[in-house]
Formats: structure tokens, sequence, C-alpha cells
């Protein structure tokens, strides 16, 4: 919706004090990070940079007062990304073992 520059994200941006023209070089930073997440090869750099992006939406989200609860949304998507990742990437799980004592 960033890149296509469509009614409702561009009113958001407006909302939080966010200038419209960098909506769209948003987008298209967020869709790299995206595809560098989905290729298995890249995809823990993806995960990283998407980690990134969603810290500073929270960080955006808080300055703007714009929600009650501004966190919520974009951690629970950064935790479903790592969590997404852990599942499908094996070496992933041997850095980071989940054990029951």
């Amino acid at each position: 919706m960033k890149i296509i520059k469509e009614k409702h994200s561009l009113d958001g941006c407006a909302q939080i004090g966010w200038p419209v023209e960098l909506i769209q070089p948003i987008g298209i930073i967020l869709l790299i990070c995206t595809i560098l997440y989905i290729v298995p090869r890249t995809s823990i750099l993806g995960a990283i940079l998407l980690t990134g992006y969603l810290g500073g939406a929270v960080s955006v989200m808080a300055r703007a007062q714009a929600y009650h609860h501004p966190y919520l949304f974009p951690v629970i998507i950064g935790v479903l990304v790592w969590a997404g990742l852990y599942f499908r990437d094996a070496s992933l799980r041997r850095m980071i073992p989940i054990r029951r004592n």
C-alpha cells in the first residue's frame, strides 16, 4: 500500500506527522526487507532488518501518540517474523535451542 501510495497509507502518514513524500521510499525499503526475509539464503538478514523497521514503527507511533498501545502490533509482527524463521531454519534452531529442564 505504501508503494502505490494508497489513500489510507497517505492519511495515516499525515495523521502521525510523517512527510507523505517519504511513504513510497519507506514502502520500497519494507518490500526489500521482506524479500530478503523470504529468500532462504538471506532470511536472517531480512529478519534483522524487519526487526529494525518494526522498532522504528513503534518509535514513530509512540512519539505521535497515535494509539493507546503503539507497541502491540509491530511487536507481535516481530515475534511472528522470528518464530517463522526459527521453525524453518535449522541453523537458527541450533544457535538458539529451546530446552526443557
